[in-house]
């Protein structure tokens, strides 16, 4: 917009060349030429396009002094791409056609030395502002890339307080079942011992109904707080935890671990993810010259994947399950695994031994 500002009132000044230069078919010939060359300018951007209009205007008005009335918008394009050289065969030329053109030289040249000022004067302002403009925009897009910077890093701070919280979690009630276990637990075993040991040598027949119910109630307490340890227990377990464990303990080759589920994974899924991959590496060890294994596990919207591939040349899955150690033993527990949670085993043999599970996710009504 300044652009276009500047240069429209630089060719209106230059319109007062009529004073003292005739208002023919050439000077309008000159005055559209010059427009010509500054809408070029603006709209074309490769700067030996802007080089050559330039040069084809100065040598125009070699032969159409008209064209010199109009130097100082060329001047305030020149200026503008700093062109030094071409900035001093304008200012050559215009004084050589005002030694050759014009009868009176005062007020042209006058004229003239106020437009090339106005022209600089204009350019150095729009310049600035473009630097200004620069700066600002630059100050905006270094704002914007902050706030997505500090967007991140606070989404991960809150991710990673989240997962502490979940594992703090885990621990407490692992922490509470193991309380549970060590205290009530014992002090309930101790009361039933007792209880045993009172009936072994009671010897009142009016005491035994009594000591009769003394001991259901203790066996039942004692079985509520087994149960409860063991949800406790079974709850407490940290999926991610307990698979990157069993990964970073395998030693027998390089394991690449993927991992990207969530952490309300149900209790039965859970064990069973983790006692299928403790048998593929088990089977990985025993059964393949593997030098890489490849772990895979994923949660999608309605399933999910369990997927142990290793670059071995062992036996097949069927040579596997036709031996008579415990490999074929360990595929049958993981079949058997898989399809009590109503899931789908995929073993192949094609290159390196691979087993795929992938078990449905029940509807959130079932129990």
């Amino acid at each position: 917009m300044h652009y276009f500002q500047d240069t429209g009132l630089l060719l209106l000044y230059c319109m007062a060349s009529m004073l003292y230069f005739p208002a023919d078919l050439l000077f309008v010939l000159a005055f559209l030429c010059a427009l010509i060359v500054c809408c070029a300018c603006f709209f074309l951007e490769s700067p030996r396009i802007h080089l050559g209009f330039g040069i084809c205007f100065l040598s125009a008005s070699l032969l159409f002094p008209p064209f010199f009335c109009f130097f100082p918008a060329l001047f305030y394009l020149f200026l503008a791409e700093r062109r030094w050289l071409m900035l001093s065969c304008t200012c050559l030329l215009f004084l050589y056609h005002m030694t050759h053109s014009v009868d009176s030289l005062m007020l042209p040249l006058w004229m003239g030395i106020f437009g090339f000022l106005l022209a600089a004067l204009l350019q150095s302002h729009t310049g600035q502002y473009q630097r200004l403009d620069m700066l600002f925009r630059q100050s905006q897009d270094d704002s914007r890339e902050n706030h997505l910077l500090l967007t991140e890093k606070n989404k991960a701070l809150l991710e990673k307080q989240d997962y502490e919280i979940y594992t703090a979690t885990l621990r407490e009630r692992n922490r509470i079942a193991r309380e549970i276990h060590d205290s009530v637990g014992h002090v309930l075993s101790r009361s039933i011992l007792l209880l045993g040991a009172a009936r072994a040598v009671n010897r009142q027949t009016e005491l035994c109904p009594v000591l009769d119910n003394l001991d259901v109630s203790l066996n039942s307490a004692m079985d509520s707080i087994r149960s409860s340890v063991h949800d406790l227990h079974d709850e407490s377990v940290n999926l991610e935890e307990t698979v990157r464990s069993l990964t970073d303990g395998f030693t027998f080759c390089p394991v690449l671990l993927r991992y990207d589920m969530g952490r309300k994974v149900p209790r039965e899924i859970k064990y069973c993810l983790i006692s299928i991959l403790k048998e593929a590496l088990s089977n990985v060890m025993r059964h393949s010259n593997a030098s890489q294994v490849c772990v895979t596990m994923q949660e999608h919207p309605a399933l999910y994947q369990l997927c142990v591939e290793d670059n071995g040349t062992g036996a097949a899955p069927g040579d596997c399950s036709k031996e008579s150690g415990r490999s074929g033993i360990g595929l049958t527990n993981i079949q058997d695994r898989v399809r009590s949670l109503d899931g789908i085993l995929q073993i192949s043999a094609e290159t390196g031994f691979r087993i795929f599970i992938t078990i449905p996710k029940k509807p959130s009504g079932n129990p």
